[in-house]
C-alpha cells in the first residue's frame, strides 16, 4: 500500500457528509463498456486501498483507490477530498495491458 493512511481518512470522512460525481465520472461509469454504479463506487470509497497519492494535484490532494465491484471486478476511483464533500473524479475498470495482474501498480512502457 502507499503512504497516505491520512489522506484515506480524509476521503471517507468527506465521502460521509456528500459525495460529488464531476462530469468526466459520470461519462466514464455510464461507458457500455463498463457500467459502474455509484454503489460500486461507494464501496470501493468506503472498502478500497490507495495505490497512488497525488498531493500536488491541481485539483487538490486526490487519490486512486482500488476496489472491487460487482462479480468481484476491479475499479480504480480516482477522488479529492473537501471540506463540504468528496470530489469523485474518475472511475473506470482499470486495462489489463496497463496495470499488473493484481491492478495495484501500473506497468512500464
Amino acid at each position: 500500500m502507499v503512504e497516505g493512511e491520512g489522506i484515506l481518512l480524509r476521503v471517507r470522512e468527506a465521502a460521509r457528509k456528500r459525495r460529488l460525481y464531476l462530469p468526466h465520472a459520470v461519462r466514464q461509469m455510464e461507458r457500455p463498456d463498463r457500467m459502474i454504479t455509484i454503489a460500486e463506487v461507494r464501496d470501493v470509497i468506503e472498502h478500497g486501498e490507495i495505490i497512488e497519492d497525488y498531493p500536488e494535484d491541481a485539483r487538490g490532494h486526490s487519490c486512486l483507490l482500488l476496489g472491487r465491484g460487482d462479480s468481484d471486478r476491479p475499479i480504480h476511483v480516482v477522488c479529492a477530498p473537501k471540506i463540504d464533500y468528496l470530489a469523485v473524479i474518475t472511475a473506470y475498470i482499470p486495462d489489463e495491458k496497463e496495470w499488473d495482474s493484481d491492478f495495484r501498480v501500473r506497468r512500464t512502457p
